[in-house]
Formats: C-alpha cells, sequence, structure tokens
C-alpha cells in the first residue's frame, strides 16, 4: 500500500490535502499527530521540498515553522523572496520519531516510507507546476532525482527536471544549524544565501522572459 490508494480524483490542490489527511500508505500515521502537508499558494512559482517534518511542525501541522524554517525565511528574505510567493512541503507528510525521555527524537525515513508518500508530492507538484524548485537535503533530492543523487557533488547547480524548467537540490538548513564552529557557521550560511539568491534569480528570469 501506498499513498496512491488515498489519492483523490480530482487532482486540485486543496483536494491533495484533505485527502492527505486520511493517507495509511504506511506505518508512520500510528505515531504521528497528524499529516504535515505542504503550505502555500496554488499559484506559487517556486516549491521548496524538505524531508519531513519535525516534533514542532507536527504539534503545528505546518511544515518549516521551527528554527530551521526561521532561516529559511531569512535566506529568503535576503534574496528578495517572500514566504508568501512559495509553496513549501516535504519529501515525506508524518513525523517519524523515535522517544528519548520525554522526549521525541527525529528519525530519517527509510527508501519504503519516502516512496510511499511519494504520490502526495508528485501530486503537489503536478497541480502547482512551479518554475523553480529547491530540493533542500538527500532525502529530497533523492525522493525526485533518484538514490544515486548526490547533493554535496550537485548542489548549488540550477538544471531543468521533469518536475520544473530550474531544479535545484541544496542542504536542508537545519544541518546549517548543527554546525557549532561560528566561523563555519557564517561560511556555511553565506553559501545558502548564495544559493537561494541564485532561485530567485531563476525566478525573475522566468518572467522576465514571460513578459517579453
Amino acid at each position: 500500500m501506498s499513498a496512491r490508494d488515498f489519492l483523490p480524483e480530482e487532482p486540485r490542490l486543496s483536494a491533495l490535502r484533505d485527502a492527505a489527511d486520511r493517507c495509511r500508505g504506511c506505518e508512520l500515521y500510528r505515531q504521528a499527530t497528524q499529516t504535515v502537508f505542504g503550505a502555500g499558494s496554488a499559484g506559487a512559482r517556486m516549491v521548496f521540498v524538505g524531508e519531513q517534518p519535525g516534533d514542532e511542525k507536527d504539534a503545528i501541522g505546518r511544515p518549516f515553522v521551527g528554527p530551521a524554517g526561521r532561516l529559511l525565511d531569512e535566506a529568503l528574505a535576503s534574496a528578495g523572496v517572500a514566504r508568501g510567493d512559495i509553496y513549501i512541503t516535504n519529501a515525506v507528510k508524518h513525523f517519524k520519531w523515535k522517544p528519548r525521555g520525554k522526549r521525541r527524537l527525529h528519525q530519517k525515513p527509510n527508501a519504503a516510507e519516502v516512496q510511499a508518500c511519494k504520490p502526495w508530492l508528485l501530486g503537489e507538484l503536478a497541480a502547482i507546476r512551479p518554475e523553480v524548485l529547491v530540493l533542500l537535503g538527500a532525502t529530497a533530492a533523492q525522493s525526485l532525482l533518484g538514490p544515486s543523487f548526490r547533493v554535496l557533488r550537485s548542489r548549488g547547480v540550477l538544471f531543468p527536471s521533469p518536475y520544473a524548467p530550474h531544479t535545484m537540490a541544496t542542504v536542508h538548513p537545519s544541518s546549517l544549524l548543527r554546525i557549532t564552529d561560528p566561523v563555519e557557521r557564517r561560511a556555511a550560511r553565506a553559501v545558502f544565501l548564495r544559493e537561494m539568491e541564485l532561485a530567485a534569480g531563476a525566478l525573475d528570469r522566468s518572467s522576465d522572459a514571460a513578459h517579453r
């Protein structure tokens, strides 16, 4: 079984979101608080894809609302992109975790879980048809580009894909938060910011071409 068994007949984004609330396509729904679907407009021209919702996102029901989301917001604002102009989602819609005392610790979803959830992501992309797609981290990138894709080898490069004319893979912003050395952290954030500026530039060029 996969998410495909729960897809609605109507491919609109709102119908997909409603249907995803009832998804039982893998076992992750059993321990998650709720389905955390993507957030943003069906008219968004830029889509960001992360790995999965974390503890805070699982409780609130919206993606990228924690520290990593705030870092992404800052980078986008610096690049001239408003959060309201993008759609943001995850490759996996349920929080996978293991208990440690009273805490719920993030666990990386496995390939079968990513594959089971992939129909939701494909449905989102088909409904939105973004001009720019940014894949944040290995799970997001490999979910769409295949298991052989290596983010660190190919990050920060724009290329056409079946999902968007301009596609880019880079690190997940949460990885920047784990860098303890302040000099390394500033350097890593500067690289991430340049990548967001590159993605924003692709969006601007696409807009210019449409108005010629």
